[in-house]
């Protein structure tokens, strides 16, 4: 598969064309932000890790009926994706009270909740990703109904799978965000599964093996990724 022109560079990712039509190459980088880009810096190996562990779990989810963008991991770096259109949203699952959850409701960090919580933020940089609701995603045209509901059993679906698959490698799942596309008719996960976009803690310790080290200048930002990678390849 050839590498051509760039189709978009995000604040983790680069995504070009290929000479297929139906098939993007996604090229992951060091870069590091946090706050909406707010806050800035690079997290040597970061690339390498997103890219191979994002790419072990979506081949996992496949084997468990989730359609992915996956196709052929080409080196460290980079990926083969189908090319599909972006849900302009951004889905979160919430296993246990932590960050924003626990600052908007007063919810003490590390508090298990009595259900996983679905929010929808708007993918918009300039805006800051606002939180939106069902009500407002359907009344902006941005997913159907039917859309809406395939999209919440998915996410729910695979929020299952991986907190089941980490509590195996002694990491606990305290939540994440996916972004979904549309192919051929059909809503497919379409986005990296990393300590970029998920919340790790150690199963015994509750030592964060995620971007919240950076986030919260923990130190040993590096070590916590390498580490995920070496428990997700064991």
């Amino acid at each position: 598969m050839e590498k051509r022109e760039q189709l978009y560079e995000g604040k983790a990712k680069k995504v070009f064309k290929t000479e297929d039509e139906r098939y993007y190459i996604v090229s992951y980088k060091d870069d590091a932000t946090a706050f909406n880009g707010e806050k800035k810096g690079t997290i040597v190996g970061k690339g390498v890790v997103n890219n191979r562990m994002s790419n072990i779990m979506c081949q996992m989810l496949a084997e468990h009926g989730i359609e992915t963008h996956f196709v052929e991991e080409l080196n460290e770096r980079e990926t083969v994706v189908k090319a599909v259109e972006i849900v302009p949203l951004e889905v979160i699952v919430r296993n246990v009270a932590a960050g924003s959850f626990s600052k908007r409701f007063g919810v003490e960090e590390g508090t298990e909740l009595q259900s996983p919580t679905l929010e929808y933020c708007l993918k918009d940089d300039a805006l800051g990703d606002p939180m939106i609701n069902e009500y407002q995603i359907l009344a902006l045209g941005l997913a159907t109904e039917e859309e809406l509901k395939v999209m919440s059993e998915m996410t729910f679906k695979i929020n299952a799978l991986l907190k089941e698959y980490f509590l195996k490698i002694g990491v606990k799942l305290i939540d994440f965000k996916i972004e979904l596309g549309r192919m051929d008719g059909k809503i497919i996960l379409a986005d990296e599964i990393s300590p970029d976009t998920c919340r790790f803690w150690d199963a015994q310790t509750n030592k964060k093996l995620d971007k919240d080290r950076f986030r919260r200048d923990l130190g040993g930002v590096e070590e916590v990724y390498q580490e995920m990678l070496a428990r997700v390849t064991k």
